[in-house]
């Protein structure tokens, strides 16, 4: 006899988003409303650090707050000493020791909940999951910084030979899979950015700082509005941040709001609408 599944319960995936982490906290504020629950969750780039955060347990007014009082600029590296060496503008240390400190170390054995982060092996393209039944002891903030390793803004990272790089890259079928083996339905929230074109000021002696960044936001930009398949529409809800960038660094406490409340209505209204459709 095929086992019951509970009609409320999901497993979101939480995908890419880069800085613009409060438009994640958003979906789980919106999801919490509908009454919907989740025991596991997965994270993918920037959506890695909102799902660590609520595997850890961390409420949704706290994960607000954090998302809303952190300015995101101490994160963000402009060495092309670092880029020759590393492959990045930014070594990535500082954030990782920052989500690490949220998350007071732990460890994926550690965590109440059960979490899943997934980053893309350049080395052989497909991607690479993290969780507890495959790193227990592996620490939650090495896999988030692993897969929030944006090309060329954050240097590459090795890992048992394989070279890590941002998850959002992932091809869709590496997300919408059984995460919990018992057949509990998955809804893929993806945040979709248009950019915006901006007045050019390139330094005069370091102009390729300036064309670098541009080129980061035009690739992210470009990711987040690859096309959904129709083979996983129906548990895709997509949200639609407008002209904010996922590698913008400057976001004020206002367009962290902003954001927030983007994904928390757009879940509620799609949610209401897919909902039968995604338990069927």
């Amino acid at each position: 006899m095929s086992q019951r599944l509970d009609p409320r319960e999901i497993v979101p995936i939480l995908s890419g988003g880069g800085t613009r982490v409060a438009c994640h906290v958003g979906v789980l504020t919106a999801l919490a409303e509908l009454q919907i629950g989740y025991r596991h969750i997965v994270g993918v780039s920037g959506g890695s650090i909102v799902a660590a955060l609520a595997a850890a347990g961390w409420s949704l007014p706290r994960m607000k707050a954090l998302s809303l009082g952190t300015d995101f600029r101490q994160f963000r590296g402009y060495s092309l000493l670092s880029l020759l060496r590393t492959g990045g503008l930014s070594s990535g240390d500082a954030f990782e020791r920052w989500i690490d400190d949220q998350l007071e170390g732990r460890c994926f054995a550690d965590l109440p909940g059960e979490l899943h982060v997934l980053a893309t092996d350049i080395n052989g393209g497909g991607p690479v999951v993290f969780n507890r039944a495959l790193t227990p002891l592996m620490k939650v903030s090495r896999a988030v910084r692993f897969s929030m390793s944006i090309p060329l803004m954050f240097a590459f990272k090795s890992h048992e030979g394989r070279i890590m790089a941002d998850g959002v890259i992932l091809a869709e079928d590496a997300l919408h899979r059984d995460w919990t083996g018992t057949g509990v339905p998955v809804v893929c929230f993806r945040l979709r950015g248009q950019g915006r074109r901006r007045v050019l000021q390139a330094s005069r002696w370091m102009p390729l700082a300036t064309y670098i960044g541009l080129l980061l936001q035009t690739f992210m930009n470009a990711v987040s509005r690859e096309y959904v398949h129709a083979e996983y529409w129906h548990r895709t809800v997509v949200i639609n941040t407008g002209e904010v960038s996922p590698v913008d660094f400057e976001l004020s406490r206002a367009q962290q709001q902003s954001l927030h409340d983007t994904g928390y209505r757009t879940t509620l209204e799609v949610m209401a609408l897919k909902l039968s459709d995604i338990v069927a």
